[in-house]
């Protein structure tokens, strides 16, 4: 049974769904608002979106929030919610870099079991701006904190009648990310791109589809 819920748990780590907003720092300057919506492929086909208020602050600050759900059936049986701020560091000319910090509930549910889980995900970006196009690095470790088990009868009957619902802190659960983000910026919009690879956070580890991919586009208000 400990064997099957470190499984269980180590799956739903992986169900990211989204990655933290791109942003275009050059392009940026005095817009208060950013719109967000993207698709990409994360461990399936995802739909998110997203929005950014950026504080009056002397070194640039975004409050973020982001929503995503993955293509099937049921619209909403799995998603995934973040919400988290992103500051930038280094803010020279055309180098800059960032952190963002996010803390994650996400859900999945199947007919075996219905996971609910509170996590974070820190992830950082550096790389070379203009007003017009961007090309940046950029690195991620999400954690799977405390997932909250509730089983089907279907399970109890077919795999374990006594097993428990609750909550439980994995033993494992936790996954990097890297690769490179860019886009092209217009006027009042972005359109960006995001593309890398995860590993397990033991390093020896990866999932059936080890790679990442998002197209995205914002909408920037003053």
């Amino acid at each position: 049974m400990k064997t099957y819920k470190i499984l269980i748990v180590l799956f739903f780590s992986l169900f990211q769904l989204t990655k933290a907003q791109t942003i275009n720092w050059k392009s940026l300057e005095s817009s208060r608002h950013i719109l967000n919506t993207a698709i990409g492929w994360d461990y399936g086909l995802t739909y998110n979106v997203g929005y950014g208020f950026q504080l009056k602050t002397k070194a640039p600050i975004v409050l973020n929030a982001q929503f995503s759900i993955p293509s099937g059936e049921k619209t909403f049986d799995d998603f995934n919610s973040k919400i988290g701020v992103t500051l930038l560091l280094l803010n020279s000319p055309n180098l800059k870099g960032s952190i963002t910090a996010n803390g994650i509930y996400r859900k999945y549910d199947s007919p075996f079991v219905c996971m609910q889980n509170f996590g974070s995900e820190l992830k950082g970006a550096i790389g070379y701006y203009k007003s017009k196009w961007f090309i940046a690095g950029e690195i991620g470790f999400d954690k799977a904190i405390v997932t909250h088990f509730k089983h089907s009868s279907i399970f109890r009957e077919s795999v374990y009648s006594d097993v428990k619902d609750g909550w439980y802190e994995p033993a494992t659960g936790g996954n990097f990310s890297y690769g490179l983000q860019t886009g092209y910026s217009f006027k009042k919009s972005d359109i960006t791109l995001n593309i890398g690879k995860v590993l397990s956070q033991d390093f020896k580890t990866s999932p059936l589809i080890p790679f990442y991919t998002k197209i995205g586009f914002n909408y920037r208000i003053n």
